[in-house]
């Protein structure tokens, strides 16, 4: 099974559409639509999205924390809402691991999301290939001499450009890449 796992903000999710769920319901909670808990999806991104799918025949997990405020369910319903061709099959676990060490402020959420990522693929060992996209730098930060490292997810495509994400030149194929 072939996996991508998927940050929304900043990957499908850009930064013109932050604040449309503010302009579809005003009010927001759990228990409003899950239409209007969320953001729009940029639909050109969307649209690169699903090549990948189709070229890759990929399954999405969820690793944004967009995974918090909706059933996997209602995900699902709202993927198709804004175009994508999968549901998602499943969400990474909230998890921070035991006797992490924060090295750097700026790090800690790119550590913690790249443990959750690696704690999911640990559960699942039928993935045979997988990527993670995200606009948090979850690059391997420190390679020992004997090919361990401290850090990171040797899979990962990073998405820089907030307005851009998975659009931005080279991004599909780097994804494709890790897919293949």
């Amino acid at each position: 099974m072939k996996i991508i796992f998927l940050d929304h903000d900043g990957v499908i999710c850009l930064l013109n559409n932050f604040g449309s769920r503010s302009k579809k319901n005003g009010y927001i909670g759990l228990n409003s639509s899950v239409e209007s808990r969320f953001d729009n999806f940029d639909q050109k991104a969307v649209k690169v999205l699903n090549s990948i799918i189709e070229e890759t025949d990929c399954e999405i997990v969820v690793s944004s924390d967009w995974r918090t405020w909706a059933t996997l369910e209602e995900m699902g319903q709202y993927y198709l809402l804004q175009g994508i061709i999968k549901q998602p099959i499943g969400y990474t676990t909230r998890v921070l691991p035991a006797g992490l060490v924060y090295y750097h402020r700026d790090t800690e959420s790119e550590e913690t999301r790249s443990y959750e990522i690696q704690e999911w693929l640990k559960d699942h060992p039928e993935v045979t290939k997988w990527v993670a996209v995200d606009d948090l730098n979850m690059s391997v930060r420190c390679i020992f001499d004997n090919g361990d490292y401290m850090w990171g997810l040797p899979n990962f495509v990073y998405t820089p450009i907030s307005t851009e994400g998975i659009k931005q030149t080279g991004i599909k194929d780097k994804i494709i890449s890790f897919l293949k």
